[in-house]
C-alpha cells in the first residue's frame, strides 16, 4: 500500500471533532496477518456520531466519518447535499469523467440507471446462474483433482468472480489473467501502477467500444453503443464511463467477499457443518457473511455547507459512510460482533443504500451463494493450512491475501 501522506486539517474542522482513525492505517487495518479488519473498524462505535479524520482515503485526504447506520442512510440518500461525483477511476488520469452511473447524481443517475437495470435485474441474474454454477464446479473440481489445499484467493476467488464478469461483458476468457492484473494495479498498486493500469482499461474501453460500433454482437458493449438516453446515442464519454464502471466492478470485491467467508467458515467447524447439513441454509446465511464482512466504503462530497449531528460540513469535504462500519451498529443489530448465520431481518448496508445502491447486487449475491453451495459440495471439511496466516487490509475495499485452505487428512490431525 502507498504510504499515505497527512494533510493540514480544515480550519473549520473544530480541535475536539478530530478522531485518530483510519480505514487504511489504524490498528487492525493496515496488513495484518490473521486479521479482521471489519471487527477492528467497528472501534468507533466507541466514540462520537460523526468526527474527522485527517487520512481516510488513498491519497492521505482527510473525509467526516459517519459512525452510525442511521446517519448513513441519511447521507446517502440525500445526494443534492452529498455527491456521488468524485472521479476516482478518472482521477488517475488527471481528468474528471464519471463512472456511470455510480458517479452521476440525479436526475441524470436515474437515466442511466433505467437503461441498465434490465441488464442486471433479478431475473436476467436467474438466465446466468446456470453459467455461474458451471463455472464456480469447474474451478472447484479443478481444485480438488489437484491435491488437499489451495491459495483459495488466486485458484477460485479472483477467477471465479472475474470470469463471471467477463461473460457478461461478452469477453472471453482468453486474457482473464491480463484483466486481473490490471484491477490489482488499479486498485492496490502504488502512484506508477495505478494510473498506468487506469490508461490501459480506458485504452481497452475504448477500443473495444469502437470495435462494436463497426460491427455489432449480442453483449454488453454493442447495447451500450446502441443505446440512446434523451433520445439520443451516448457521447463516447459516457460510453467509456459506464464500461469502465462495469470492467472493474465486478473484480475486486465479490472475489473479496467469497475469501472473507471462506476465512471464517474455515475457522468456525461447526458452523461449516451446519450449512453442508442443510445448504439451503447457505442462502440466509450469505446475508449474515454480507453484514458481517463488507467490504467497500462510500465516499461522498457535500455541494454546500451543512451543519450535521454537530459536524461543521463545508463544501468539498469528503464524507466517509463505510459498509464495515454500518453493519456492526451496535443501535442497527443486535450483538453485531457475533456472527448468527441464521440471523434474519437483516438491513444490512453491504451493497450501499440510497439512489446508488449497488447496480450489480442481484448477480454479487447470486455469485457468493453458488460459490458457497459448489464450494462445500465439493470440498471436503477445511481449516486455515497449518503454518499460515492469511493478511487482511482495510482501505476502500477490504481484502484478504494468502488464504490457504487445506483439507487433508493429515493436517486435520
Amino acid at each position: 500500500m502507498e504510504t499515505m501522506a497527512a494533510r493540514p486539517i480544515p480550519a473549520h474542522v473544530p480541535p475536539d471533532m478530530i478522531g485518530n482513525f483510519s480505514l487504511f492505517s489504524s490498528p487492525g487495518l493496515e496488513p495484518t496477518p490473521n486479521g479482521d479488519p471489519q471487527a477492528a473498524s467497528a472501534v468507533v462505535h466507541d466514540g462520537p456520531r460523526i468526527f474527522y479524520s485527517p487520512v481516510n482515503t488513498r491519497d492521505g485526504k482527510g473525509t467526516w466519518v459517519i459512525t452510525r447506520a442511521q446517519d448513513q442512510r441519511r447521507v446517502l440518500q440525500d445526494p443534492e447535499t452529498f455527491s456521488s461525483h468524485r472521479s476516482i477511476f478518472a482521477s488517475a488520469l488527471g481528468e474528471s469523467w464519471p463512472m456511470i452511473p455510480l458517479e452521476l447524481d440525479p436526475p441524470e443517475h436515474g437515466k442511466f440507471r433505467s437503461l441498465l437495470n434490465p441488464l442486471l435485474s433479478p431475473k436476467r441474474v436467474m438466465a446466468l446462474e446456470t453459467a455461474v454454477r458451471e463455472r464456480a464446479s469447474v474451478l472447484i473440481d479443478r481444485i480438488a483433482a489437484s491435491g488437499t489445499s489451495c491459495d483459495v484467493m488466486t485458484d477460485f476467488a479472483f477467477p471465479f468472480a472475474v470470469n463471471i464478469f467477463l461473460r457478461f461483458l461478452g469477453l472471453s476468457d482468453d486474457r482473464l489473467d491480463e484483466f486481473v492484473g490490471w484491477a490489482n494495479d488499479l486498485l492496490h498498486g502504488d502512484n506508477v501502477k495505478r494510473p498506468a493500469a487506469a490508461r490501459t482499461i480506458v485504452a481497452f474501453i475504448d477500443e473495444l467500444s469502437a470495435d462494436r460500433r463497426r460491427q455489432p454482437v449480442d453483449d454488453f458493449m454493442s447495447f451500450l453503443v446502441q443505446s440512446r438516453i434523451d433520445d439520443r446515442p451516448l457521447t463516447s464519454q459516457e460510453i467509456r464511463g459506464t464500461g469502465v464502471l462495469l470492467f472493474i466492478a465486478g473484480l475486486d470485491t465479490v472475489a473479496a467477499a467469497i475469501g472473507f467467508d471462506l476465512n471464517y467458515l474455515a475457522r468456525h467447524q461447526a458452523d461449516q457443518q451446519w450449512l453442508r447439513d442443510d445448504p439451503k441454509r447457505i442462502v440466509l446465511a450469505a446475508e449474515e457473511l454480507l453484514r458481517a464482512y463488507p467490504t467497500v466504503q462510500m465516499i461522498r462530497v457535500a455541494t454546500k455547507d451543512v451543519d450535521f449531528e454537530g459536524a461543521p460540513i463545508r463544501k468539498g469535504d469528503y464524507v466517509s459512510c463505510a459498509t464495515m462500519i454500518a453493519n456492526r451498529d451496535p443501535l442497527e443489530f443486535a450483538d453485531p460482533a457475533r456472527i448468527d448465520l441464521a440471523r434474519e431481518d437483516n438491513r444490512h448496508t453491504a451493497f450501499a443504500y440510497g439512489p446508488h445502491r449497488c447496480l450489480g447486487s442481484h448477480l454479487a449475491r447470486r455469485e457468493i451463494v453458488v460459490g458457497l453451495e459448489e464450494w462445500l459440495k465439493r470440498i471436503p471439511t477445511f481449516r486455515i493450512k497449518s503454518g499460515t496466516a492469511p493478511v487482511t487490509y482495510g482501505g476502500h475495499v477490504f481484502g484478504i491475501e494468502n488464504l490457504i485452505l487445506d483439507w487433508s487428512q493429515e493436517d486435520a490431525a
